[in-house]
């Protein structure tokens, strides 16, 4: 039946026949502490006794004392001790000398549902389920036997010396006392105890049974029953059994040892167990002990093979993605109706808290945070003062503390990862936007808060102890002053609706300019230049004077940045582009101005002469963009194939701001032939697009 090259060929077939004529009586004797070259099977049994239910049985075996091996003197000192000398007592050895050998059995397993007696006879195989395997031990009652005699012996010896001196007709006081009725719970102690299981065991008769050898005509009968009886397969229907019922009845689950598992603490988890809960769960319990981690760290945590696309839809549910790093969500670490173990703060109060700590984190683009600046804000705005040991718990679950700089950031910046998923990251920063304008309703703050103040550069100096003292109270007591005047006057300007205009208090921020030649451009020299900013004197530099043409009105810097900026996102706003200029200026360092004055017109005007061109998006009349929302621009030639799919692309989106898959399929196939692949419809999708309700719009144009 095997082929040629089979590695386990089939070598015999061997039926298989169960016998049930001994099933509730046949049981397995081991003797663990005998070598099996010496066998008790010659050897003469006097006494034999079972307890069926217990499975318990004791053997009295002879002993030869007539063999060179035997110390006759022990033998009679020991049946001296046990029966003793008085004759009135039954004893135990009749011979006046140890001439035999009790043994008593334990159950050497309670489930012997996998195990069977094997008989092959004429190329059949015959087995006998087991009742019961039982390892027969010697057994010592003797000794316990001479111990008692010895102690009754002493007892009397003393009960005899003090009766001498007692009368035996003494009146002894007897107390009555009534027993009070047995609870439940001491009744179930009662019932648990080895006393009572003792007295259960006792309870049960001995059956006394008749030992026959191995070569008794009775063992040669019962040893007929090893086979089975019924050699009709229709009547033998417990072998015919698919291959997976017939393993499943051969190796059953072990539930005893489901009960058997040691219990640890409620809070801790092993990896084993880990690995057994849903993908989700694991994530989830990783990063609500962990607090933050790379994404790399959490795939090695996880069982190999796992799929990091499945990981990464996981954990941007349970997490955020700070600086490359994932940082725990605030309200996984505080579910709702629960409370600070601290302070009491309710969880609302303490996600908003810490959603504070995580966002100024996230907007700093730095390491560096300061704790007072962190602290008052949350002591001014949520009016807790007794928070102070959960904001420090805030900033030790994701930052470390530093001689001089305040607290820095847990982990370095995770680069590789935001290179690999630039999808992931981009959607991650729209979150954190819409976190950071919820938190400016809540707390009355503005965008300005969120970007790093100007970092004075530390300067080792050597100073006494008292005037580091006295430094620090000076610097505290003034930047808490500064911080309340600053704080009043956001409250201020707030109160006053000064925030509709459009401008902002933030020290770099692209000026707001009117876009028609016909109108005048703002004032160049007024505080909020970049050059001023920067350290330099306010004044308008000849680039970015209006009087020389438009032909002068952009920087090579400029443009440099708006081309390596649309190779990135290769669709985006005019607000997005400022947003991103003004993180782009924060990040340089104190002085550089080579950008000097940079207003809406002139960022225009270098977007339209980078190889980029405007879309012309058909906005809804009741769409809420802004204005500078509903300036789309898109990367028009970047010298690759692809540009002409994202100019299939774009002009599609000219003539409707939504649109399905199947619409840019179909345009992209009649456009450029069927060479348009799937993976390149994914791709342009991926960079150019973002999906909502099923249809497909330009990235910045979501409604929201």
């Amino acid at each position: 039946m095997a082929s040629g090259d089979d590695d386990d060929p089939i070598i015999q077939e061997i039926d298989v026949y169960l016998a049930r004529s001994l099933v509730e009586k046949l049981y397995l004797f081991q003797y663990p502490v005998r070598p099996a070259s010496m066998s008790y099977d010659n050897v003469t049994h006097l006494v034999a006794r079972i307890k069926p239910k217990q499975q318990k049985v004791e053997l009295e075996v002879a002993m030869d004392t007539m063999s060179p091996n035997y110390c006759r003197s022990k033998g009679e000192q020991i049946a001296l001790n046990v029966d003793g000398t008085s004759s009135e007592d039954p004893s135990v050895y009749s011979t006046k000398m140890m001439d035999k050998q009790a043994f008593s059995s334990i159950q050497a397993t309670t489930n012997t549902s996998r195990y069977a007696a094997a008989v092959f006879h004429k190329g059949e195989l015959h087995l006998t389920p087991l009742q019961g395997i039982l390892q027969m031990r010697p057994s010592f009652t003797y000794l316990d036997k001479a111990d008692t005699k010895h102690r009754e012996r002493e007892a009397a010896n003393e009960a005899g010396d003090s009766s001498q001196d007692e009368a035996e007709d003494d009146v002894k006081q007897v107390t009555v006392r009534f027993s009070r009725p047995e609870s439940e719970q001491a009744r179930q102690r009662r019932i648990q105890s080895y006393e009572f299981l003792q007295k259960k065991q006792a309870e049960e008769p001995w059956v006394h049974l008749h030992y026959h050898g191995v070569k008794d005509g009775r063992s040669e009968h019962e040893r007929q029953y090893l086979y089975c009886q019924a050699m009709d397969t229709a009547e033998n229907t417990e072998l015919v059994k698919t291959p997976r019922e017939y393993l499943s009845m051969l190796m059953p689950p072990l539930a005893e040892e489901k009960v058997t598992k040691p219990v640890g603490p409620s809070n801790v988890l092993s990896m084993a167990q880990l690995r057994t809960l849903p993908l989700g769960e694991q994530v989830k319990t990783l990063m609500k002990n962990v607090k933050v981690m790379p994404f790399a760290n959490l795939m090695g945590l996880l069982a190999s093979g796992t799929d990091s696309t499945a990981v990464l839809r996981c954990i941007q549910q349970v997490a955020l993605l700070v600086q490359g790093n994932w940082v725990v969500k605030s309200d996984v670490l505080y579910p709702k109706n629960t409370c600070s173990s601290h302070s009491g703060v309710p969880a609302e109060v303490l996600c908003r808290g810490r959603d504070f700590v995580v966002t100024w984190s996230y907007f700093t683009k730095t390491h560096a945070i300061l704790y007072i600046y962190i602290y008052i804000y949350i002591y001014i705005c949520i009016t807790h003062m007794y928070m102070c040991q959960d904001v420090k718990d805030f900033l030790e679950q994701m930052s470390v503390p530093r001689l001089n700089r305040g607290w820095e950031f847990l982990l370095p910046t995770d680069h590789d990862f935001v290179r690999k998923h630039p999808d992931v990251a981009q959607r991650q920063h729209m979150l954190w936007l819409g976190i950071q304008s919820k938190l400016e309703k809540v707390f009355n703050f503005s965008k300005d808060d969120f970007v790093p103040k100007k970092d004075a550069q530390m300067e080792p100096v050597h100073i006494s102890g008292d005037q580091r003292v006295k430094s620090a109270r000076e610097n505290a007591r003034e930047n808490q002053s500064v911080m309340q005047r600053e704080l009043d006057a956001r409250r201020l300007k707030a109160s006053r609706n000064m925030g509709s205009s459009g401008e902002s208090a933030a020290p770099v921020q692209v000026k707001q300019e009117p876009v028609s030649d016909s109108e005048e451009p703002m004032d160049t020299s007024g505080p909020l230049t970049n050059g001023s900013i920067n350290g330099y004197p306010n004044s308008t530099s000849p680039a970015s004077d209006p009087h020389n043409g438009h032909a002068q009105a952009f920087t090579p810097e400029l443009q440099d940045f708006v081309r390596s900026t649309f190779r990135k996102h290769y669709v985006l706003c005019l607000s997005e582009v400022k947003r991103l200029f003004n993180l782009h200026l924060a990040s340089l360092p104190t002085g550089h101005s080579v950008y000097g004055h940079v207003t809406d017109r002139m960022l225009q005007d270098t977007i339209l002469q980078s190889q980029c061109k405007q879309i012309l998006v058909p906005f809804p009349p009741q769409s809420s963009a802004a204005a500078d929302e509903q300036k789309v621009f898109g990367l028009w030639e970047s010298g690759e194939t692809f540009d002409k799919h994202r100019q299939v692309l774009f002009e599609i989106f000219m003539k409707n701001y939504r649109v399905r898959r199947n619409v840019i399929q179909t345009r992209l196939t009649q456009e450029l032939g069927d060479a348009v692949t799937k993976t390149d419809v994914d791709r342009l999708l991926k960079e150019c697009c973002m999906s909502l309700g099923g249809m497909w719009y330009l990235k910045g144009t979501v409604p929201s």
